[in-house]
């Protein structure tokens, strides 16, 4: 019984020392994120961001611009702190390559700015986003789920141009 105590007590030191917390994963996806964006942002040819596959959906700028404008939404509602992007980056006047990719990298430096000054504690309070209750960890993670869906959506809109899209980045 004692060496299956402490073989447990070992399986458990080891599994701890090599477990990533919750918050530090996040930081990393987010960073992750952050990076594979830049690359979309880079790949489209300045005369496609105004491209639309079809009238009545978003521009490539519009699309990356929802992007950034969830972003700061969610974020601040995970965290309680005030965007500081006044506005919606989507009905901004200038949509040039330019203005379109600061403002979405910043709001992913809005995103892991905010990640970095919380606890693992503050994950789980509550929190209220889009009037709807949940854990700021959960805002968190919806906010990533949201920004990856419209990056996915934007593949369609590179190749369309045709450009190859970058290529996937998983870890």
């Amino acid at each position: 019984m004692k060496q299956l105590t402490i073989t447990f007590m070992m399986l458990f030191a080891v599994t701890s020392a090599f477990a990533q917390t919750t918050l530090s994963k996040q930081v990393a996806d987010w960073e992750r994120a952050k990076v594979f964006t830049k690359e979309y942002l880079d790949a489209m040819p300045d005369d496609g961001y105004a491209f639309k596959p079809t009238p009545e959906i978003r521009s490539f700028a519009q699309q990356m611009d929802h992007l950034a404008d969830a972003n700061f939404a969610f974020i601040s509602g995970a965290t309680g702190k005030k965007s500081p992007f006044e506005g919606s980056a989507e009905k901004m006047a200038d949509q040039s390559k330019a203005t379109v990719t600061k403002v979405v990298m910043d709001s992913y430096d809005f995103a892991i700015s905010s990640l970095k000054g919380l606890t693992e504690a503050d994950l789980g309070k509550d929190v209220k986003v889009f009037g709807m209750d949940m854990k700021s960890g959960v805002a968190f993670e919806k906010a990533f789920e949201h920004q990856t869906h419209h990056r996915g959506q934007a593949t369609v809109y590179i190749r369309l141009k045709g450009v190859k899209p970058p290529q996937e980045k998983l870890f």
